[in-house]
């Protein structure tokens, strides 16, 4: 283990002060206390740490026994990348199908909604909107978590959104700066490259980021993209001309910047996680985000150690390290007096907070369906399903800032309104005959997601309309694909409450 310097040393804790870990369990462990009464500031929590309301109050009640003004940070955009409900899906359509609402009054709602659910469990700062234009329809990581592909619709709700989770008490993260939408790469696997020029970038990629500052977004995250038209060397992340030049100076964002995952591959294959940290502070960024994949105290101890020695060596000069912790603090003291300003809430009792572990009932509010219906469109005329039907699922491999662990689609739902309903999950190895065989005489809907990224998935749809041409399809994510089927219903996403408003619009019943 790594020797510990003495927690009273100012550039020890500031190290630790900078640092945004993960950890691994449902209560925190003793080295993550431990830590905290060290200096540590923040905590960033995820899908393996939450398994019902009243158990991630308790958690988030555990942090700040050590640290009142602790921030604890969480990934929920609600839509198809939720962790407050991993297990069962999400009570709020993502941000792909408030763009196409395109009402900035609902989409301030539903952040404020999900706002409130974060902060009655203790959560005070969100890493999310999504603020990215997604320009590349092929972009394999961004898709329906975008607004849209227009600049201005994506700037106009990503301010709604930030409005409303702030009003809730917790703090904004927008993200990908400067804009992740107009690649083909993920970064959690490679580097991406941008190569627009100065002109479309400030036009397209900026224009959400400049209306969540003049929104007030508390914090702004970083992108592992190389942008060569502002830094041909370095990613986003690691750039002092973007992160200092262009989002502080040129911008006038003063609030805190977080990296993305640190441990993505776009930067720990090609610095590692400790240069990458050093390189990041020093070129301006406050707070390193860690923990989705290294969740552990060594980590910690690593990346904390590598910045005490980037100080001591001359790398890294102390007094950007001290402002970085400054900022840091600065917000965990914002939400320490939102905290208070609003009054202790009230305790949460197991499955009294909707949409954590449950369907929302009993709410007071089912904004997120009210959301859902309304994003829905439909090609073609819809004769409700009076029977039960085969609903064949066509699966892409999900990527990691969705993770396959939370359940879409329309079968669960359909169950409901028609018990019988028969399902199947296909995959690229399939063929249109084995979902006919499986199906047999029953009316048939196939559940898609962003076809138009899978060859596959339409050749297969193809050969099951030709043989069943009343086969209803279902688009869960991006609707570029021309619309086939009969009728085809394109929901905007993948949330739980986006298969229940599907679901309802196949039968004419409400679930």
């Amino acid at each position: 283990m790594t020797t510990l310097t003495h927690s009273s040393d100012t550039l020890t804790r500031d190290a630790l002060a900078v640092l945004q870990p993960g950890f691994r369990g449902t209560t925190a462990p003793d080295w993550l206390l431990r830590r905290i009464g060290e200096g540590l500031t923040s905590v960033g929590l995820f899908g393996r740490n939450i398994t019902s309301p009243a158990q991630l109050a308790a958690l988030t009640a555990q942090l700040r026994a050590e640290r009142d003004d602790v921030l604890v940070a969480i990934d929920e955009e609600g839509g198809d990348v939720t962790r407050l409900e991993v297990r069962d899906g999400s009570s709020f359509p993502g941000n792909y199908a408030l763009g196409s609402v395109d009402d900035v009054d609902l989409t301030r709602a539903v952040a404020r909604e999900l706002g409130g659910r974060l902060a009655a469990c203790g959560v005070n700062l969100n890493w999310a909107p999504s603020a990215d234009v997604n320009s590349d329809v092929n972009n394999p990581v961004i898709g329906v978590r975008s607004f849209g592909a227009d600049p201005a619709l994506v700037s106009r709700h990503t301010a709604a959104y930030v409005e409303g989770l702030q009003s809730a008490g917790v703090a904004a993260c927008t993200k990908h700066f400067p804009g992740h939408g107009d690649t083909a790469v993920d970064s959690h696997h490679a580097l991406p490259r941008i190569d627009v020029d100065f002109d479309t970038l400030h036009a397209r990629e900026l224009a959400p980021f400049r209306s969540a500052i003049a929104a007030g977004s508390k914090s702004v995250m970083s992108a592992h993209i190389l942008l060569s038209a502002l830094d041909p060397n370095r990613p986003a992340t690691l750039s002092p001309q973007i992160v200092t030049g262009l989002l502080r100076e040129e911008l006038g964002f003063d609030g805190l910047i977080v990296t993305d995952g640190i441990e993505m591959q776009a930067i720990a294959s090609t610095y590692g996680i400790e240069r990458g940290s050093v390189l990041a502070i020093a070129a301006g960024v406050d707070a390193i985000c860690v923990g989705g994949g290294l969740a552990d105290e060594g980590t910690v101890l690593r990346l904390r150690d590598a910045l005490v020695d980037a100080v001591r060596e001359g790398e890294l000069p102390e007094e950007r390290l001290a402002d970085a912790a400054a900022r840091v603090r600065a917000l965990a003291d914002w939400t320490l007096r939102v905290r208070g300003a609003s009054g202790p809430g009230a305790a949460v009792q197991e499955g009294t907070a909707p949409g954590i572990g449950s369907t929302g009932a009993g709410s007071g509010t089912d904004i997120g369906l009210v959301a859902a219906r309304r994003a829905l469109r439909v090609t073609g005329t819809i004769e409700p399903l009076q029977e039960a039907p085969y609903v064949a699922s066509f699966a892409p491999a999900a990527n990691i800032a969705v993770g396959d662990e939370t359940p879409w689609g329309v079968a669960a739902e359909l169950t409901a309104l028609l018990p019988g309903t028969g399902t199947g999950t296909y995959g690229g190895e399939n063929t249109a005959a084995e979902v006919l065989a499986a199906a047999g005489e029953r009316r048939i809907v196939a559940v898609v997601r962003d076809i138009h990224r899978h060859p596959w998935m339409a050749a297969v749809l193809d050969g099951i309309l030709a043989a069943r041409p009343d086969t209803a399809v279902v688009e869960m994510g991006v609707n570029h694909a021309e619309p086939t089927g009969s009728p085809h219903i394109a929901t905007y996403g993948a949330a739980r409450v986006c298969g229940r408003a599907a679901a309802e619009a196949l039968t004419g019943r409400e679930a």
